[in-house]
């Protein structure tokens, strides 16, 4: 029988197998200790799905190592090379082994690439016993041994480094993470002794009568401090992030929290400027990461840095006791390399892990006075906060109506533009269009992202006084660019071409052949392979999910105008949220409380039914058309430069929750509904409507300038009469709103035309954040957690908000402590 592999193949691999993959394994520990902290901060699918390659593949290596180790114990054609003798190779193959305990305790940055991770704490708990005599055996196997104190000082150091990830594994397990924020058990007052006393007195017919008389609050008493009027500094952000971290991180597990904390945070909050409110919450939901996703729980305690200091002891131990007290020429020179390698790589991994954790926000947490703001170390801390800032770029946007002017009018937008190494969330919003969707076109992004690579250069460019050189070079290379653009849409548009004329040529071609009876029944049933084929990629593998996120969906940079229109609206709500019943009120609106609100004296009640009459995702797709229609299409008044931004929040909000609705359904679960039936319906109508009126061609689109298609998509379904409702027409089985969000958008065209004080973009931009902050106070707190390892939502950011303003159900009902007096009357 012919042997499939080659013999020098089997020679290579059986030489180099285990130094291949033990180095491999350490690659991976480099690229998790340097990238995974990166996942917070990117939506990048390539990052991430790099990092989730090389978490999956370092246990897998390590694994698979030590099994490699083990059977070439004794095995002298695999272990020994033609210089050394094969007892020399095996005490360094004993030596790697623990190495391998090593890599599968893992980095400090990532013990758990999702929640779901975090369960499996158990699996890796008997993997720890299995792993630890593995090496244990592969010990043995080489007694006597000469490295065997280097051997036990590795072996210290990977059970602790196993041991390390196991916990913080267990720790963060949502069981156990509930479990440590209980407080103890409180039974209350003794009613059984109460009550046989009262029935006592009763019997004797004494006048006996019940009061409760209100216990001081310790706790209260405790933290009544006045809360910090102005802006906050770099160190008190992370204080105060640090104690509201510690009082609602039970919202992860849906804990529920005294009135004493919610009016605590309430004030606090009412009291800040709305960028200070957001670097406490990120900073806050950094911490949440942080004890969810990676070892900081364990490492961040008096027990964590003896054993840290251990551990780091035992591994530079082992260095100085290779290189000083082993005679490495009797072992092989490369061998003798790789052990160098695994163990400064150890080392360096360390060293890297401990500036990570000195300059972590758990560190400038433990600082008692934020305020006195004295010592060197706080100097230091200060200074590497203010490098974490969050940076604002000024973007000017062009105001509609005015681009055709010589000087077009313009308004300032600032947009979130911290550099990746320093940010803490993604500062992005994802946006995903219907309209676009179904023209096959993308729409032009509202804002632009910073280019770290170009600003750097501008700012070098300036200071060597150079900058108009800079300024040509710059213009050259964009030319340059759109000439190879314009040349490839122009490849693109003859291959579209030939291609159809190649499909019609096919299509001919095949349709000849199925007059041969004969072939006919082969042609068919090619063709419903193809299909199946076609059906099983795109449909039951989820394919086409993936192609649409890829190609359809964009991302818009942050903007700070959208945060403090979004926090001023949430702060004016929480101003009438005195009593748990207006805040539960407020927390369920959908829309319906900012179309009652009295701003202007504008009768809105005609919008009432596209809000209350209809579920929630049904709403959210007909305002999302709506708010396309009211963009793109005609009627209404011009924008200005007041209005201009409710505008493009309108548009901002309305994009994103559509991404969250049908792309993020797990998410959306708990008010998604059948969101993504009524989105399909909707595209097959829309594809429909546009294919009949000649707005589907792909060359035609690709032609025409960016939005003009958009424009007259929306101008053709605001020309469809819609004087009998769609319903009434088609029935109820498609699910389809397009024609439903057409009379919406008319009814607010007509609303804003009728009243000249009423400004439709603000009051669509108002309802928008009331329907992303009902989503976001009804998505399961787990969605919330695990969308933080994937550059966090905006959405996540306004369910912290508002429970930090006291809008939510997550708070008791009763208020204050109490205790029970039995009163005996004269």
């Amino acid at each position: 029988m012919v042997d499939p592999i080659p013999p020098d193949v089997k020679r290579v691999w059986d030489r180099w197998n285990i130094r291949g993959t033990i180095l491999f394994s350490l690659s991976l520990q480099t690229l998790l200790v340097l990238f995974a902290p990166y996942r917070k901060s990117t939506r990048k699918k390539l990052l991430i799905m790099l990092i989730w390659s090389g978490y999956l593949l370092a246990d897998a290596a390590a694994n698979f190592t030590v099994g490699l180790i083990s059977n070439s114990q004794g095995d002298d054609s695999k272990s020994g090379s033609s210089s050394q003798g094969p007892k020399e190779n095996e005490d360094l193959l004993a030596f790697w082994a623990p190495f391998l305990l090593l890599h599968l305790g893992g980095p400090d940055t990532i013990t758990a690439f999702a929640l779901e991770d975090n369960e499996l704490w158990l699996r890796h708990l008997l993997g720890l016993g299995f792993q630890a005599v593995a090496a244990l055996y592969v010990f043995a196997q080489s007694i006597p041994n000469k490295l065997w104190i280097s051997i036990t000082l590795m072996f210290v150091a990977g059970t602790i480094k196993y041991v390390e990830r196991t916990r913080a594994l267990y720790l963060a397990s949502l069981d156990r993470f509930r479990d440590s924020m209980l407080k103890e058990a409180d039974a209350g007052p003794n009613y059984a002794k109460l009550m046989e006393e009262y029935a006592f007195k009763k019997e004797n017919k004494l006048p006996t009568q019940i009061i409760m008389i209100p216990e001081s609050d310790k706790e209260a008493r405790a933290t009544d401090v006045p809360v910090k009027e102005g802006k906050l500094n770099d160190l008190e952000v992370v204080h105060y992030a640090y104690k509201y971290f510690r009082i609602f991180k039970g919202l992860v597990v849906d804990l529920i929290f005294s009135f004493r904390e919610r009016n605590e945070s309430r004030e606090f909050f009412q009291k800040r400027e709305p960028i200070d409110a957001l670097r406490v919450i990120e900073v806050e939901l950094n911490f949440i990461y942080e004890v969810l996703f990676t070892k900081v729980q364990v490492v961040h305690s008096w027990l964590g840095y003896i054993f840290r200091g251990i551990a780091f002891g035992s591994i530079l131990a082992a260095l100085g006791l290779f290189h000083f007290r082993t005679k490495k020429h009797e072992f092989n020179q490369f061998d003798v390399g790789v052990t160098y390698t695994l163990l400064l790589g150890a080392v360096a991994l360390d060293v890297i892990a401990l500036l990570m954790l000195i300059f972590s926000d758990w560190t400038f947490a433990t600082i008692k006075d934020p305020d006195a703001n004295q010592g060197l170390f706080a100097k230091i801390f200060s200074g590497f906060l203010w490098l974490r800032r969050p940076i604002w770029r000024k973007y000017k946007c062009k105001i509609p109506n005015t681009e055709q002017e010589e000087t077009p009018s313009t308004i300032d937008h600032h947009v979130l533009a911290s550099p990746i190494l320093l940010r803490r969330w993604s500062g992005s919003l994802s946006s995903y269009n219907l309209i676009s969707y179904c023209l096959k076109s993308h729409t032009s992004k509202i804002h632009k992202f910073t280019r770290w690579p170009r600003v750097f250069a501008e700012k070098i460019a300036d200071l060597l006084h150079i900058g108009v050189c800079y300024s040509f070079l710059v213009e050259f290379i964009k030319n340059v660019m759109k000439a190879i653009t314009n040349c490839l849409s122009g490849v693109i548009s003859i291959l579209a071409s030939v291609k159809q004329k190649f499909s019609e040529v096919i299509t001919i071609v095949v349709d000849k052949l199925k007059q041969i009876s004969g072939l006919r029944f082969i042609i068919r049933k090619i063709s419903q392979l193809f299909s199946y084929i076609h059906i099983f990629m795109m449909g039951s593998m989820g394919l086409k999910d993936v192609l649409d996120e890829i190609i359809y969906v964009s991302r818009e940079p942050f903007t700070k105008e959208l945060w403090k229109f979004i926090f001023e609206e949430l702060k004016t709500k929480a101003d009438y949220a005195d009593d748990p019943e207006t805040a539960k009120r407020i927390s369920v609106a959908r829309g319906e409380w900012v179309l009652v609100d009295s701003d202007t004296k504008a009768d809105r009640n005609s919008l009432m039914k596209y809000v209350t009459e209809v579920q929630y995702d049904e709403s959210l797709l007909l305002w999302h058309i709506a708010t396309d229609l009211c963009y793109y299409g005609p009627g209404g008044k011009e924008v200005d430069e007041k209005s201009f931004s409710y505008r493009e929040f309108s548009k901002l909000l309305s994009d994103y929750m559509l991404y969250l609705l049908i792309m993020q359904p797990t998410m959306m679960s708990a008010v998604g509904g059948i969101g993504k039936i009524r989105f399909r319906d909707t595209c097959a109508e829309a594809e429909r409507f546009f294919r009949e009126r000649g707005l589907l061609s792909w060359l035609e689109n690709k032609k025409k300038r960016e939005n003009i298609v958009e424009a007259e998509a929306c101008k053709e379904i605001l020309s469809v009469t819609t004087d009998v409702k769609p319903e009434a027409v088609k029935g109820d089985r498609s699910k389809s709103v397009l024609f439903d969000a057409s009379m919406l958008a008319q009814e607010l065209n007509s609303l804003e035309a009728a009243n000249k004080d009423l400004d439709k973009w603000k009051l669509m931009s108002r309802v928008w954040v009331e329907m992303i902050s009902y989503a976001a106070s009804n998505c399961r707190a787990n969605a919330h957690a695990q969308q933080l390892s994937k550059g966090g939502e905006l959405i996540t950011f306004i369910w912290l908000l508002m429970a930090h303003f006291g809008l939510g159900e997550q708070f008791q009902i009763n208020e204050g402590n109490a205790r029970a007096k039995l009163i005996v009357g004269k």
